[in-house]
């Protein structure tokens, strides 16, 4: 049965879909400095405008079969599949927040986190232009949302940033060269700023599990060994948004184990 309830699912869904193609032309232009809002998106092929009904999120790809309609370029899959995972996750925010200022904060967080991931994959780069913003609009919104609190928000960007910091300069003085970079530094002060301090254990615990395994993976199919550089940015963005959506049951009982109080 269709009630309320379930019309804010399809809503949320939807607009996260909408925003999910959004993401992909800021993936795409915001590396290589070009506008994000002009001009309308265009295929890279032939340079033709897409007309609004080749443009329909996650749908179009699939009726086009993945091809522009005048020159039948390849579009890569990875465009229906930005939109999908925005989309489900912010329909998984509406389920976890419900209509709350949290909510709106997740919004955000979840769209700078996915756009994020795929620029870290094809760039290694982390743009400023979302992580140091993201500290600040994190601040303020725990400064603002009766359901946050800002100290628990400041301590997450201390613990998160001073973190990674400290692993990439212990790191640097053994080796010499550079393990963390700065961008992985800021966006997990960035988590921590909407996550909180406590959070910040089970992301770092999360992310590096999950990108070990890669990281084995790559070094095997590179046969490059321990000098195999994978970005570990997606990865910390992975153990944000397990936290959000049901890994804060998790990090509390973990933190349980040493700090009864918690």
């Amino acid at each position: 049965m269709f009630d309320l309830d379930t019309g804010f699912y399809v809503l949320f869904f939807v607009l996260g879909a909408i925003f999910g193609s959004f993401g992909n032309v800021v993936i795409y232009r915001l590396p290589r400095e070009e506008s994000v809002v002009k001009p309308r998106s265009y295929c890279y092929s032939c340079k033709t405008q897409i007309k609004w009904y080749d443009n329909i999120p996650i749908l179009s790809w699939f009726i086009l079969r993945g091809k522009c309609r005048k020159c039948e370029a390849k579009f890569s899959f990875r465009y229906p599949l930005v939109e999908i995972i925005m989309a489900v996750l912010f329909a998984l925010s509406y389920h976890y927040a419900g209509l709350t200022w949290t909510l709106l904060e997740y919004l955000i967080f979840i769209f700078g986190l996915v756009v994020c991931t795929f620029i870290d994959l094809d760039h290694m780069i982390l743009p400023d232009e979302f992580t140091l913003s993201g500290i600040v609009i994190g601040l303020v919104g725990a400064a603002l949302n009766p359901q946050r609190e800002f100290l628990d928000a400041l301590f997450g960007v201390l613990m998160g940033g001073g973190f990674l910091w400290g692993m990439a300069y212990v790191y640097y003085m053994f080796t010499k060269n550079e393990g963390m970079g700065g961008g992985d530094i800021k966006l997990l002060a960035w988590i921590g700023a909407i996550v909180g301090w406590k959070a910040i254990p089970f992301v770092i615990m999360t992310s590096a599990i999950v990108g070990s395994v890669i990281g084995l993976i790559a070094a095997r199919k590179q046969k490059a060994g321990l000098k195999t550089v994978i970005p570990f940015g997606p990865y910390l963005a992975l153990g944000a948004v397990v936290y959000l959506f049901g890994g804060e049951a998790i990090a509390l009982w973990y933190l349980g184990l040493f700090l009864p109080a918690v």
